[in-house]
Formats: structure tokens, sequence, C-alpha cells
């Protein structure tokens, strides 16, 4: 592995072999826009204090909450945005350089990969044109292999596109170059199995999609990482929550600690009064 790639990944992956990532990028993918992300540096600060290692952003939100960031955390910038997310599904577009990322300080970055419809040869272009340019400049590749659309429930997107249609993009994701794979909740343990087994070795990450309930949220964290997964990559359930911090710091003790998801939740609980 190229030297570069393999350093950042260390900050990326830490020494317990866990990623715990917050997305805060939504601005960029949302229908519409998401009221807690106004202050971007206290959403940001909040999930640190709670336990996340990497943080997801753009590149212009990096400008302003950086200082929340601490000399461990890192920083995985998105390279793309959704065009007509309102839509079932969205025109993914690229709107950031890999070599952009590397000037802003970056240990990863991220593109969402949305297939099928008359933009996948396109969105198979980006992906394999971003895979190429990490392994040339050292960068760790995220790729979000997920449904068109994450504004919705796992049951209905399960229902619409079928588990193959994940099972296709984390491979494809795979085969393109990326080094962590971020993926959807298939609706059960045993299907999120497969979905590893897909990448062939490449890490996993379970999204955390729309907004769950707390016990809901935890113990598909803990089936995941029981089925394989290296940690997760949660917005919304973190950035919406009452206490993005003490949510951070549960899932971060399901994933990190390995507590039950019972025992992370009645912590949780007892934190939030």
């Amino acid at each position: 592995m190229n030297i570069g790639k393999s350093m950042r990944l260390k900050r990326v992956i830490d020494p317990t072999g866990v990623s715990i990532i917050c997305a805060l990028d939504h601005g960029m993918t949302s229908p519409t826009f998401l009221e807690p992300l106004a202050d971007i540096t206290s959403r940001a600060a909040e999930t640190v204090a709670g336990g996340a290692n990497v943080i997801m952003m753009s590149k212009g939100m990096i400008r302003i909450a950086h200082p929340a960031f601490l000399r461990e955390t890192s920083l995985a910038m998105l390279l793309s945005a959704s065009a007509s997310p309102d839509g079932t599904r969205p025109q993914i577009v690229q709107i950031g350089e890999v070599e952009e990322a590397l000037r802003l300080g970056a240990d990863a970055v991220v593109l969402f990969t949305a297939l099928g419809g008359d933009t996948e040869a396109g969105m198979i272009d980006i992906l394999a044109d971003v895979g190429r340019e990490c392994e040339i400049l050292g960068m760790p590749f995220i790729a979000e292999a997920e449904f068109p659309t994450t504004y919705a429930s796992v049951e209905e997107l399960k229902q619409q596109y079928g588990f193959e249609y994940l099972r296709r993009n984390v491979r494809l994701c795979a085969e393109l170059g990326a080094d962590i794979v971020k993926t959807n909740w298939p609706g059960d343990a045993e299907s999120f199995g497969k979905l590893v087994e897909a990448t062939s070795g490449i890490p996993v990450v379970l999204a955390g999609g729309s907004r769950l309930e707390d016990k809901e949220l935890l113990v598909r964290m803990e089936q995941a990482v029981a089925a394989g997964a290296i940690g997760c990559s949660v917005g919304r359930n973190i950035f919406m929550h009452h206490s993005p911090e003490a949510i951070s710091r549960a899932l971060s003790r399901v994933i990190r600690e390995r507590w039950t998801a019972e025992k992370a939740h009645d912590a949780l609980q007892e934190e939030m009064g």
C-alpha cells in the first residue's frame, strides 16, 4: 500500500481497528436544510467529545469547523453532492477533488455512489477516477455504497431496490479502489454479513440512515459489529439528537468497547436524565 495512504488510514481506523465517523455533510445531500447544522462547529465538537474519531464534511464547512477538531480527529471530505435531492433518484455530481482534500488536511475522501438509471455509467466513471487519484496521491477512499436516496426508511428502500442492489454496490466500490465501504442496513444481521463478505476483506462501516429510536440504532450497530463491521458512519442520528455527545458516546461504547446495546442504552438514558 502507498505509504501516505497507510499513514492516513492509521488515523481513520483507530488503534483498536475501529472507525467511528460522524457525517456532518447533509447540506450537500438533504432535500431540505437540517437546522442543527446551522452551528456546524458545535455539532463537530459534541461528537468529537463523544468519541468520534472521523468527521465527514464539505470543503466549505471545514474552514469553519476545524477549531472543533482535536489533534487526532480525522477529516473525511465529501467529494459529491446530490442534484435534485427531493427526487426518488437524485443525480450525484462530483464537486471536489482529491488534491483539494489534501490541501485541507483531510485523511480521507468520501464519494456517494448511486447505481441504476441513466446516470449509472457516469457514476462508475467518477468512482473509478476517484479511486485512481486516491491511489496516486496516497489518500484513503471511503465509498458510500448506498441506496440512491437515503432519506427514506430501510424498509421502503429495501422493498424498492432489493438486497442485491446493495451487494452489487459494495462489491463495485471495493473493485474500484475503496479502502472503506459504507453501506446501509439491509434489514437483518445475516444480510449485512453477506455485504461484509462481498467486499472480500475491504473494511465496512454501517450507515446510520434515517432517524431511529436510540435503542434500535444501538442494536443495529451491535449486530453490524458482530457481523464484521469495523464501525459506523452516522449523521442525522447524531446531529439531530437531543445530545449529540451522549449518543456518540453510546455508539462508541457499543462499537469500540463492545458494550451490549442494552447496557449502552441504559447508560445513555441515565446520562440524559
